[in-house]
């Protein structure tokens, strides 16, 4: 291939809008063959463009992360690997639609509530009784149920517990000695880490960027 039929990785990156430092990460991940070199620069030719173009594709249209892109435009990923990456994302998807549209539609519900007081609203109750700790005790009688809960075995925050945790909103233990913690375990510290990290590649990899000076 020679720098007649391709580009240099400045102008590959600014077609999509990224910075080249991710394309040269797509690279050693083998989303396209060994680029060619002319006069020590890298350089993309058509198929080459494709291809990035559909790892682009599958993190702004299909929000795959990073890592799950590159397999999925990978043209050396084996088969069994591809079509499982695909259908974890899918799966993944599907999850998030479910909640999403479980979220529009009690918000729907609570538009179209003709109730005086919304507090009043026959909905609540089967909601309280699904969604809360308390199961069906919180639709008769919310302060009765408070009452007879076991304060030794439910994470009931008061000012003796600890802070409510960020990823799945149990409670967090005050340590006896030591920094405050922030998360409940290390799963939801790890799970709050990369919900945060695919959140900064999304804003970073599709951020419009000044065009880049070929490397």
């Amino acid at each position: 291939m020679s720098s007649d039929d391709a580009v240099p990785i400045g102008e590959a990156a600014a077609l999509y809008r990224l910075a080249p430092s991710t394309l040269r990460w797509w690279d050693r991940q083998g989303v396209v063959a060994p680029t060619a070199r002319h006069g020590g620069r890298r350089f993309y030719g058509e198929d080459d463009l494709r291809r990035l173009g559909l790892a682009y594709l599958c993190r702004v249209v299909g929000m795959m992360p990073l890592d799950a892109a590159a397999v999925v435009a990978s043209g050396t990923a084996d088969l069994d690997t591809w079509r499982r990456t695909m259908r974890a994302e899918i799966d993944r998807l599907d999850e998030r639609v479910e909640r999403l549209t479980a979220a529009r539609d009690y918000l729907n519900h609570l538009l179209r509530c003709e109730d005086d007081d919304i507090i009043r609203c026959s909905y609540l109750d089967a909601e309280l009784e699904t969604r809360t700790p308390l199961g069906p005790r919180a639709r008769t009688d919310l302060v009765a149920a408070a009452r007879a809960r076991d304060v030794k075995t439910d994470a009931v925050r008061d000012e003796k517990a600890g802070p409510i945790c960020p990823s799945c909103g149990g409670a967090v233990e005050r340590p006896a000695r030591g920094r405050p913690r922030t998360y409940c375990s290390p799963g939801c510290r790890q799970r709050a880490y990369r919900a945060r990290a695919r959140r900064d590649e999304t804003t970073s990899q599709t951020r419009p960027t000044a065009r880049s000076r070929p490397t």
